[in-house]
């Protein structure tokens, strides 16, 4: 049997991000999902370390990989929309089960019951941490656009950041607190 799963996978890159909104740099899901597996990995380190967590960083670096993968069948829905109330919100969680059962039944059997938990996110902790690196990735993307004179992206790192501070995890604050000052700066900065 012929498997077009990976090659679904290879499109994440032709999905766009941000649609609703002026970008100085345009952001595609594969780029999103690298950076949010780079910062779930970060998180899940950080509150092994520091806060005595007992998460396997490399479940959720690769759960995080696979976060939107369901995107590839939906697109990307903005956050306004997506959020703007409850029937809106249940209705495209059905419409993203949906899609990661299909991406799911595009793998050989054999490889079905690896990949399952990794497409559905299974384990509360690792989905936590995933959300919150998703979050984290949201709001480096605003900072970003705010250091590039896009104002567009002022309500939204506002917002975002007040969410990630509404989170109460240890990690996240470590992680604002330690490295997102970096982020405002130019390349000669960061020397």
């Amino acid at each position: 049997m012929k498997s077009h799963f990976f090659a679904y996978i290879s499109r994440m890159r032709f999905i766009q991000r941000w649609s609703l909104m002026r970008n100085t740099a345009p952001e595609n899901v594969q780029e999103h999902s690298h950076q949010t597996a780079v910062l779930a990995h970060a998180l899940a380190v950080i509150r092994n370390e520091k806060f005595g967590g007992q998460v396997d960083p490399g479940a959720v670096a690769v759960a995080a990989l696979y976060h939107d993968a369901s995107e590839i069948l939906t697109g990307d829905m903005p956050t306004p929309i997506k959020y703007d109330n409850p029937a809106i919100r249940s209705a495209y969680k059905e419409v993203e089960a949906v899609a990661e059962r299909k991406l799911t039944e595009l793998l050989p059997k054999e490889l079905r019951e690896v990949y399952r938990p990794i497409l559905t996110m299974q384990d509360a902790e690792i989905a936590g941490l995933v959300k919150a690196a998703d979050k984290l990735s949201a709001y480096i993307k605003c900072v970003e656009e705010l250091k590039a004179g896009n104002t567009e992206f002022r309500e939204a790192a506002v917002q975002t950041r007040r969410a990630l501070e509404s989170y109460g995890l240890p990690e996240v604050d470590y992680f604002l607190s330690t490295f997102m000052d970096s982020f405002s700066l130019t390349l000669d900065e960061l020397k």
